[in-house]
């Protein structure tokens, strides 16, 4: 069994520092690849009050809402006007569609979204853009979204789950580990993400994937797919899971198993999630700061609605957090949403 006792607090800032929630506050953009970039000149502002359509995949995770909640802070400081739209579950790829195409009826000058399906969506954002709508895209580092749009904001996701395998590593690269992996739903993001915890472990002998399945991003799946993978593999002694949710429900599963003995490891820095690391239940997690996301998001947004917004990707920050770290995150609430439920 591998040996928990050894413990390894490492930041891993990958865009170092925070940023104010003001318009153009936010780190230098990087340039999207070739004909992935909308022109900023076509977008026209239709109301002399913006109107901004926020659309994540899905309402059942509060990471979303805490990047809405950044959104919100920055555009009531604007005093523009922000609506969310989306639908509960994440694998609701149909109701999503349906909602950007209601949405492009209804005079809204620019829609911040995310999607677990950019095949899908790309035909509609390419109308939004036709009509001079801006669009921009959160939580995520695509470099070429299928159509063109005028921006991308999140983290880089393949180099926050490296930096959570280099972590591993370091922490307990010793000793032989049996990992197993709890993917999200096909795409861009599982791909991503498991793809750069797959990159930080390859080389070392020591660790070794025996397993990996479909999670669904949600903590019930992830509750199924730990069961199963701990039932099938009774000597796994890691798990990492592409998202805070999944590796919630694969701990609760680890739970009704007695398996105390496990290593963790999420991705997001979702307020549960990190109360959870807290408790002890989980080890440690990629925190991407959905809040200051959310607010560069916005102030790229506004900075786009005024011409002034060069296009490209903005990286936002994270750092790879152990119990210690997540309790440091948690003395903060002022930067998390939903608030945690109890001072820290």
């Amino acid at each position: 069994m591998i040996n928990t006792s050894k413990t390894l607090a490492l930041a891993a800032g990958l865009a170092a520092g925070a940023f104010a929630a003001q318009a153009g506050d936010y780190p230098t953009p990087v340039p999207l690849k070739d004909g992935a970039q909308a022109a900023i000149s076509s977008i026209a502002p239709k109301n002399d009050t913006f109107r901004i359509a926020y659309m994540p995949p899905a309402t059942e995770f509060n990471y979303y809402i805490a990047v809405g909640e950044g959104i919100k802070a920055v555009g009531k400081e604007a005093g523009v006007d922000v609506f969310m739209l989306a639908p509960q579950s994440g694998a609701d790829i149909n109701g999503q569609m349906g909602m950007i195409q209601d949405v492009l009826t209804q005079d809204v000058d620019a829609i911040i979204f995310g999607t677990h399906d950019e095949f899908a969506a790309a035909p509609l954002l390419k109308k939004a853009v036709d009509q001079g709508i801006a669009v921009l895209m959160i939580n995520s580092d695509i470099p070429d979204f299928p159509t063109p749009i005028h921006g991308v904001v999140g983290y880089s996701q393949r180099n926050g789950t490296r930096a959570m395998a280099d972590w591993a590593v370091q922490t307990y690269g010793d000793q032989k580990v049996k990992v197993g992996i709890i993917e999200g739903q096909p795409g861009y993001h599982s791909t991503e993400r498991v793809g750069g915890f797959l990159e930080g472990i390859e080389g070392n002998d020591n660790f070794d994937v025996v397993v990996s399945i479909d999670g669904k991003w949600n903590v019930e799946g992830g509750n199924t797919a730990g069961m199963d993978i701990l039932q099938s593999h009774p000597d796994l002694d890691l798990v990492f899971a592409a998202n805070d949710y999944m590796i919630i429900g694969a701990s609760y599963a680890a739970k009704a198993l007695g398996r105390s003995d496990l290593v963790m490891l999420g991705n997001d820095g979702d307020t549960s999630g990190l109360e959870e690391i807290a408790s002890g239940n989980i080890t440690a997690t990629v925190n991407t700061s959905p809040y200051l996301m959310g607010k560069a998001a916005m102030s790229a947004t506004l900075d786009a609605l005024n011409g002034s917004f060069p296009g490209g990707w903005i990286e936002t920050p994270t750092s790879i957090e152990d119990q210690a770290g997540a309790i440091s995150v948690l003395q903060e609430p002022e930067k998390l949403f939903p608030q945690p439920s109890k001072q820290y």
